[in-house]
């Protein structure tokens, strides 16, 4: 459990909180590529870290991130007119470029110089791997890079992005992300399901994904109460699960817990496709999550990205502005008869499962009237490495992770003896013990 004031602190992301500052010195994704299509294409309204911000791309393709109100009177710059590499005001034509210069002010007078004193809030933005990103901490330091994760580091035709809503507040979310003792129930068959009398479609709507065989079905049914064993590393944390398989071998499900947001799922085996998500919060409420489906060995086919388009695996169906169509306000179109015979939900999708989940603790769930247990030593690892960052920068030390190369981790399912632990299973896995392949890409990362 925590105290109050560390969920406090853990939850609040706001300006001059001590977690918003930490997210601030992160690159963090804003939006998807696709959201902004064209140049002088309309804006779009983004709320990040409890910011309401404006987001356009100008004539000459360039993104801005901006404070949304007019600097003049306070209008919503939402309906300006991008026009000629800037977005003018309609109240009374003020102009702005991409980096919240005032370029025309037509209200002055003739050689007036008052323009050169306006200036609204404006971040820096970057496109890559499919995300707008966007940088929102002080420019006093050096521009960190975007973190080298590998799906930033291959061609778009081998990577997946999407983009969906959740209600509630983003630790307790992304805590359901790096939890992976909850896979033997939320996630499963019921235990009277029979694979002779129902659809593939119930499957993939109660296991993690159609890679998931049913050996390694069985493993997760039937070991509900993994060891967990964590290492850290210049990144973030490894989470190993090791649960009994066959004989003597272990069954190893590790996920990776990435500074400041990310994490991975860790069923993948070898030349499987891979899935991610970073938390970003809109406010303390609500959070943006970013999902991303990679594959390291090869382009990702029509027919997967199809699946994902419609909810498949960590990805959600959503609607034109990106809320899941199975949410809180309809119950998830949760089936009671499902539930009895085929799933522990009757929900379909693995998201909304998580969702359900996730958004029925609360919007910001009250960390202090838990009661944690052997299989929850990740998310005590993950609540103590985020707060004792948040800690460090308040004193003026570099947060941990600032190095965009440390990033380049995988993660994955693995089957070995007992006796064999985690950092040796992933020195076989990924020739690394906590699973750095930074190498493979010729990057030289000072902590490897």
């Amino acid at each position: 459990m925590l105290s109050q004031n560390d969920n406090r602190k853990l939850t609040e992301t706001g300006p001059s909180t001590p977690m918003g500052n930490l997210f601030r010195n992160f690159w963090l994704p804003a939006l998807l590529v696709e959201e902004l299509p064209a140049p002088d294409c309309p804006p779009k309204h983004i709320d990040i870290l409890g910011e309401p911000l404006l987001a356009f791309r100008d004539s000459n393709n360039k993104v801005g991130i901006i404070d949304r109100r007019c600097p003049h009177r306070g209008a919503d710059l939402y309906y300006g007119r991008n026009e000629e590499c800037g977005l003018r005001c309609v109240y009374h034509g003020w102009k702005f470029d991409v980096n919240g210069n005032c370029i025309e002010l037509p209200t002055a007078p003739e050689g007036s110089v008052f323009k050169e004193k306006i200036k609204l809030t404006a971040y820096k933005t970057r496109e890559l791997a499919g995300f707008i990103w966007v940088y929102m901490g002080s420019l006093v330091q050096k521009l960190p890079e975007i973190p080298k994760q590998e799906f930033t580091l291959l061609p778009n035709s081998h990577v997946f992005v999407s983009k969906k809503w959740q209600e509630c507040n983003w630790a307790q979310s992304l805590e359901g992300g790096i939890d992976t003792a909850h896979l033997s129930f939320l996630h499963m068959p019921a235990p009277n399901y029979n694979k002779e009398n129902v659809t593939a479609d119930v499957i993939s709507g109660a296991a993690l994904s159609d890679q998931d065989g049913d050996d390694r079905i069985r493993w997760v049914r039937d070991d509900p109460c993994p060891k967990f064993t964590v290492l850290q590393h210049p990144a973030g944390l490894l989470h190993g699960a090791a649960r009994k398989a066959d004989n003597e071998d272990i069954y190893w499900r590790t996920t990776q817990y990435l500074m400041s947001n990310y994490a991975y799922a860790p069923n993948a085996f070898p030349g499987e496709t891979q899935h991610g998500q970073c938390w970003v919060p809109i406010d303390d409420k609500s959070c943006w999550i970013f999902c991303f489906s990679w594959n390291t060995d090869r382009p990702l086919a029509d027919q997967e990205r199809k699946k994902f388009k419609e909810g498949f695996s960590i990805h959600a169906e959503v609607d034109a502005n990106f809320l899941p169509i199975r949410r809180q306000s309809n119950d998830y179109f949760l089936d009671r008869n499902e539930q009895l015979l085929n799933s522990y939900t009757g929900i379909r999708g693995v998201s909304e499962q998580d969702a359900a989940i996730q958004n029925s603790q609360g919007q910001i769930v009250d960390r202090s009237r838990e009661h944690l247990g052997q299989t929850d030593v990740g998310i005590i690892e993950f609540r103590k490495l985020i707060l004792a960052a948040a800690d460090k920068l308040q004193t003026g030390q570099v947060p941990c992770s600032a190095e965009a190369e440390d990033f380049a981790v995988q993660c994955g399912g693995a089957v070995a003896h007992k006796d064999i632990p985690l950092e040796k299973v992933m020195k076989q896995r990924f020739d690394h013990p906590t699973g750095y392949i930074g190498k493979k890409y010729g990057l030289k990362s000072a902590a490897y």
